[in-house]
């Protein structure tokens, strides 16, 4: 279960212990696939705590503490090089190839938020719609940053996109 704590910079887990980190997490899960021979899971594991790392030394420079948006953008662009992958693997009839991407974008997906129905995304395009006056094709540009600002992480953009074109008539 992921909770948010406002303010703390860090993105805490609940465990029977209490709250640990992303990097505490995916720490202890490597452990665990390393103990159990999961060789698929360590190696998505090892590969997510690299970017995360390479995302700490990009932030050197600026403001040093790795913030809650800056692990799931790491986590969203895992799932999304994935989610490109299948079907360019598809595309070239590597079913194969597609199945072992599959199977990592499920482990990546463990460390996302909850994802959202496409009526929950539906209501909540409604409700930013009358929030900031979109009602035509040509405010897609308006509502769609609103609402993908809201729905970061909790929501595949491709989905969000056709359900607000779909919204305003595009």
């Amino acid at each position: 279960m992921r909770l948010e704590l406002r303010g703390s910079g860090v993105s805490p887990f609940f465990f029977s212990g209490g709250f640990m980190s992303l990097s505490e997490r995916l720490s202890e899960d490597l452990k665990t696939a390393m103990k159990s021979g999961d060789k698929v899971r360590l190696e998505t594991i090892r590969m997510l705590r690299a970017a995360l790392t390479e995302k700490v030394v990009e932030r050197r420079g600026a403001d040093a503490e790795m913030r809650e948006e800056d692990e799931l953008s790491v986590i969203l662009s895992a799932a999304k090089k994935r989610k490109e992958a299948i079907e360019e693997y598809r595309r070239v009839g590597r079913e194969d190839k597609a199945r072992e991407e599959e199977a990592e974008l499920l482990i990546i997906q463990e460390y996302l938020p909850k994802q959202l129905s496409p009526e929950e995304i539906a209501e909540h395009i409604k409700a930013v719609a009358a929030q900031i006056g979109a009602a035509t094709p040509k405010d897609f540009g308006k509502l769609m940053a609103a609402v993908m600002k809201d729905l970061r992480g909790k929501a595949d953009g491709k989905i969000v996109q056709e359900s607000v074109k779909q919204f305003l008539g595009v």
